[in-house]
Formats: structure tokens, sequence, C-alpha cells
């Protein structure tokens, strides 16, 4: 079991001073922030608490101080009632007005601080019989009244403020209007959830000892508990912080992606009608792999297409979309593949006329499945509905696709 702890709890600790160091940029621009100060609080309290679990640090705590049990006792305020209420400040003051989050804020930093206060007086007490330091000090000693009573406030202090997470997190997570803050708070209620069970698995330890148990049995859960709570505390409690920015990554990962799956079907057309490009593109490869504004770059390219496919329409022949379509139920399309491979068909016909005959004007006609016959809707949809059009035209047979390179000869 130590083994475990001398594994689990170092990288806990590695965590909490990540989370710290993410935080502390924001302290320029938000010094005044009480929020931002109980995160800081608690993160640096269970980092501490965290290095303090760690066996070999607890004990060279303990000899160099002379004092058996003081790591313990650091881990237990530390990493328990000083980071819960932390905790419970950081939220108050998310989802309260702030007359009200400081009122509560009060009544939790004077309820902890008794908490404290029992806890320091209950070690000393126990302290004064104990015989030595404690590999474990709670699961050891719970059979001794004072340690019973201090590993009870313990848990109350800690589990309490657990219980009150969860049930601010269930509360304001379903009216949050932000979000990232909604995903934030649930994910928050998830680790304090992880650590209620490591509360409740402490205090089994003062009726284990009582029916001749041994709690060393089960002590696995501790390091299971503390890790997988202080997981989604810290991607929680920081999510609000992150969330928008990996939004907005995503995005642009998203546009690049489309941008560069729409770029066969826009050099066909923009190869057919040039005059549909308001800004040429570089030919160079690093350039078309890197666009620049890529949003920008996707939008336009989205309205070149289009009015490429405009610019057809005089060319398109409803003859070829009937027959386009036809063949797409025989392959089991339907739907918007259907659509999509009806359009592409129809479309690789109208670039080998436009190419054989770059002169001819016809009666505009709309064929079947053309671009006349969509209603646009928003720019994600045309978006979407374009990707489509490109992956069917893309997947056509070479022969059809002939009039991009008559066109360039």
């Amino acid at each position: 079991m130590l083994e475990v702890k001398s594994t689990v709890f170092p990288l806990c600790t590695a965590l909490c001073v990540l989370v710290l160091l993410y935080k502390l940029r924001d302290v320029r621009a938000h010094r005044t922030d009480p929020a931002l100060l109980a995160l800081l609080i608690a993160f640096s309290c269970k980092a501490a608490s965290f290095a303090l679990s760690t066996p070999w640090v607890s004990e060279a705590v303990d000899s160099r101080t002379g004092t058996p049990n003081l790591g313990a006792l650091g881990i237990h305020l530390f990493g328990g009632v000083a980071s819960s209420a932390a905790i419970l400040i950081a939220i108050a003051y998310w989802v309260y007005p702030a007359h009200e989050a400081r009122r509560k804020a009060l009544w939790r930093l004077l309820s902890s601080a008794l908490c404290a206060t029992v806890m320091v007086a209950m070690w000393f007490v126990a302290g004064s019989g104990a015989q030595g330091r404690a590999t474990h000090y709670l699961l050891q000693q719970a059979h001794r009244l004072p340690v019973a009573l201090y590993l009870l406030v313990y848990v109350t202090a800690f589990g309490s403020g657990m219980v009150e997470i969860i049930r601010l997190c269930r509360r304001f997570g379903r009216v949050a209007g932000r979000q990232w803050l909604r995903r934030g708070l649930y994910a928050t209620g998830i680790g304090a959830g992880a650590y209620l069970i490591y509360c409740i698995h402490r205090a089994t330890a003062v009726l284990a000892v009582q029916f001749g148990l041994d709690p060393l049995r089960w002590e696995l859960l501790t390091p299971l508990a503390n890790g997988m709570g202080i997981l989604f505390l810290s991607v929680g409690l920081t999510m609000p912080s992150w969330g928008p920015t990996a939004s907005e990554t995503h995005r642009r990962i998203s546009n690049f992606i489309s941008y560069q799956r729409l770029q066969p079907l826009w050099r066909a057309l923009s190869t057919a009608h040039p005059h549909i490009v308001l800004e040429p593109q570089q030919s160079a490869p690093l350039v078309r792999m890197m666009p620049g504004n890529i949003s920008y770059r996707l939008y336009r390219e989205v309205i070149e297409i289009q009015d490429g496919l405009l610019a057809l329409r005089p060319y398109m022949d409803p003859a070829i979309a009937t027959s386009a379509r036809k063949t797409a139920l025989l392959a089991g399309l339907s739907g918007r593949a259907l659509q999509a491979a009806v359009q592409a068909t129809v479309l690789s016909q109208a670039l080998r006329a436009k190419s054989a005959d770059p002169g001819l004007r016809v009666p505009e006609v709309p064929a079947p499945g053309g671009p006349s016959l969509r209603k646009s809707g928003d720019y994600a949809t045309e978006v979407t509905w374009l990707l489509s059009v490109a992956r069917a035209f893309s997947s056509l047979p070479p022969a059809r696709k002939t009039a991009r390179k008559r066109s360039s000869s």
C-alpha cells in the first residue's frame, strides 16, 4: 500500500502545482477577484496535503521536527478542512451575488476554523499517550477515543464540504448560462463525489475497529478516491478558464479541415470560372497548408464555390441529374448522400460542357438536385452540404473530371 501511495500522491501533488501555476497567470489581471484567491489557496493546500501524504515526506517531516504524526495533522488540515472551505468559497463567488457570497464565505471560514481548532486539540491529547509515530495515523489509532473524535471531526468537516459542493454544482449547473461553467460545475461535482466516498471510507474505520476488523485491508480506496477526486476537481475548477480557448481551437481545426476538403471542388470551379476568385491563392504547398486567417479563408472558399455553381447552371443537363439519381438509388444511397452524389455528377457534366464549348449560352433550366433547388440554411449547414458534394465529387471516376485538365491546358 505504501508503494501505491508513493506513486499516486506525488502525481497528485504535481497536478495541483500545475493548476496553481496555471491560475497564477490570472493574478495580474484579476488580483482582487476573491474566487481566484480562493482557488489559489485551495490548490496550494491540496498540493501541501498530497506532498505530506507521500509516505517518505511525512516521515521526514516528523523526523526533522521531532514531533510524531505532525505530517498527518498537516494532511488533514490542509487537504480536508482548508481546501474544501476554499473551494466552496470560490464556487460561492461564482454562483451568488457578491454580498451573499461574502456572507457564505465568512460562515464557511468560521466553521472551518472551529473544526480545525477541535482537531488540533484532539491531536495534542492523542499525542500525549501515543507510542511513537504511526505509519497510518487514523487507521492504526482509531480505537483510541481522542483519535476517533479527531477522525469524526475531520470527515464531518471534509464530507459536509463535499456534500455542499455537490449540491451547488447540481443546482447551478442546470441553469449556468456559460457552457464551460456548466461543464466545470458538473466535473467539480464528480470530484467532490469521489472525495465523499473517501470520507465515508475513513469514517467506517471507527466502526471497523470496534468489530475487530482491520481497515488497512481496504486502504487501497484512499489513493484511488483521492486521485480521482483531485483529477475532476482540477479539471472542473479550471474549465471556465481554458474551456473557451479549447472551443476556439477546435473551431479553427475544424475550419482548417473543411477548408482543405473543399479545395478539390474549389479548384475545379475556379479553373472553369477564374472570375469567382476574389483573392487569388498562392500556389506554394506551404501557403495552401497554412492559409492564414482560416475562418475568413473558409468563408471566401464557400462563397466562391457557390458563385461557381451558379455560373455553371446554364451547362447543367436535367437528363444527367435524372440518370445520376437512378444510379445513386441503385447504389443504395439516400438522403444527403444521394443529393450530393447527384449534384457532383451534374457538376462534373457541366464542367465538361463548359470546357467543350466555353461560349455556350443556353436558357437557364435548373437541373434536379442542382444548387437552385437547395434552400440554403445557416453558414454551418451550407459548409456541411458543400463538404458532402466535395466528397462525392472527389470519389467520381477520373474520366468524369477531365474538364479541369482541359480547361487548365
